[in-house]
């Protein structure tokens, strides 16, 4: 099963190859880079969602659909878009929703 940590490491791996493809790597600060942070939170919201946070940006995203519930990513959030739909992101976040939601039971 994946963890949090393999996600953000695959979101982060992502946006830096994304980077590297375009014309403006000069103007790249990778080290930003370096504390992308995803998460769920089950209380927060009805509906299967995760939260990531690149640098001082915060957005939660639905995980259904992937329409943003709140918050904005900045130039970034097209990179999550198009990282979220590469295959098997979705339903490794579903995984970690179930495993989220399991727990919230639990307690």
């Amino acid at each position: 099963m994946a963890t949090f940590k393999d996600m953000e490491d695959s979101l982060k791996s992502f946006i830096i190859q994304e980077q590297s493809d375009a014309h403006n790597i000069r103007s790249t600060n990778m080290a930003k880079y370096n504390n992308i942070k995803i998460w769920m939170d089950p209380t927060k919201y009805n509906d299967p969602h995760f939260f990531i946070r690149i640098s001082i940006s915060e957005a939660v995203f639905n995980l259904n659909d992937f329409s943003k519930i709140n918050g904005g990513l900045g130039y970034e959030e097209r990179l999550v878009l198009k990282w979220f739909g590469r295959m098997g992101i979705k339903e490794k976040l579903q995984e970690l929703w179930n495993s989220a939601e399991k727990n919230k039971e639990d307690k």
